[in-house]
């Protein structure tokens, strides 16, 4: 990935534009409470596989009282994990990956450039650039703040397989329960 190749220019986009808010992120993203890591999409362009949203980061994030006390530093995992959500919102709005869900299937050539404090809006481009239905979707994300970039990187997304994972969940608890009687 060419350093500074921008997926779109951060400064031409339309903040009142929302696409999706968090309700109708919800549609799409299994993600509850302290994970939901998207407050809105302001751009999606389904032809060239483009989506933008962002994350408020606010003072009540579960991770400022200890990442780090006295100077709270957005962790680059929660980066990484907003851009996930939003390659995933975006893969299954419009079932490119044709999957029920949508997890991480690896990272490659991660850079975190500046810190995203508590008051910072992390602004998210993610492309899609390479899918194979099915089986698994390449995107190459952005992150912005003030339109510096402060992250940058490739996610894969891979197919999570539903049926097999409740199954397995579903004999965990009984063999909890059965080792609590």
């Amino acid at each position: 990935m060419a350093v500074r190749e921008l997926i779109i220019d951060p400064a031409s986009l339309d903040f009142t534009n929302i696409i999706a808010d968090v309700a109708e992120i919800r549609k799409y993203n299994p993600q509850r409470f302290e994970m939901e890591q998207l407050t809105a999409i302001i751009y999606e362009d389904l032809d060239r596989h483009i989506c933008v949203g962002y994350k408020d980061v606010t003072y009540d994030e579960f991770w400022v009282r200890g990442h780090m006390p006295n100077m709270p530093l957005m962790p680059g995992v929660m980066m990484l994990e907003a851009a996930a959500q939003m390659c995933s919102y975006f893969s299954q709005k419009f079932d490119l990956l044709g999957a029920a869900m949508v997890g991480f299937g690896g990272l490659e050539d991660v850079r975190f450039r500046d810190p995203v404090i508590p008051g910072d809006r992390l602004v998210l481009a993610c492309e899609m650039t390479r899918l194979r239905r099915g089986r698994i979707v390449f995107t190459k994300f952005q992150g912005f703040v003030r339109n510096a970039m402060v992250v940058e990187g490739i996610l894969k997304g891979i197919p999570i397989p539903i049926e097999m994972l409740n199954s397995q969940l579903a004999k965990a608890k009984q063999t909890a329960a059965d080792r609590q009687s």
